[in-house]
């Protein structure tokens, strides 16, 4: 991730001052051991006072019956619409790389 604030930050010679991801609650990602290692990283560097921006991302599941889109609560899997176990997961699992805020120099 600190390569490609570097690369943008060079390409459009600006000064990246946040950068955002998304962290899903399956992705397995403890996001303030995200944080406490993006800060240590940071801290001390040509990027610092770079700030990161988490966005928790909920798990969420798809009903294969009647297609519906819903928010797994309790580890309760099963469609609240129609009943059916047959689900599969939507959403949750993401890592990713969101945006950057840059401020042009």
């Amino acid at each position: 991730m600190l390569e490609a604030v570097r690369a943008e930050s060079a390409r459009h010679n600006a000064h990246v001052l946040a950068v955002g991801v998304k962290v899903g609650e399956l992705s397995g990602v403890d996001s303030e051991s995200l944080r406490f290692c993006f800060d240590a990283l940071v801290q001390d560097t040509d990027l610092a006072p770079l700030t990161l921006e988490i966005e928790r991302l909920p798990w969420r599941n798809r009903c294969r019956q009647c297609d519906r889109d819903f928010a797994v609560r309790e580890y309760r899997t099963e469609c609240p619409q129609c009943g059916s176990a047959d689900t599969q997961t939507a959403s949750g699992k993401e890592l990713e790389f969101a945006y950057m805020e840059i401020e042009e120099t």
